[in-house]
């Protein structure tokens, strides 16, 4: 797959997540929280209103800093996919 089947791909998981209505575990959003800010390159730092929140939204992200774009793009496309598929 070529970086740009892989961003149609990773738009296309990244849609399915806002479309979805029913709230996803905590666990799961914290992974697709960390894999989407590594897949963009979106280095600003967590904003929740609750400090244990941004610890741990810190601490998914401290999770991923060794991957590249890439490979969180990778990451987050098959989380949703594995998700929707036995998840729910």
């Amino acid at each position: 797959m070529n970086s740009e089947e892989l961003e149609i791909e990773f738009q296309d998981a990244v849609k399915r997540v806002n479309d979805y209505t029913d709230p996803f575990p905590a666990d799961v959003l914290l992974n697709l929280y960390a894999y989407y800010k590594k897949a963009t390159n979106d280095y600003s730092r967590p904003s929740s209103k609750k400090a244990i929140i941004n610890a741990f939204k810190t601490n998914a992200l401290f999770q991923v800093k060794n991957l590249s774009q890439d490979e969180a793009k990778r990451l987050y496309i098959d989380l949703v996919n594995k998700y929707f598929l036995y998840g729910k």
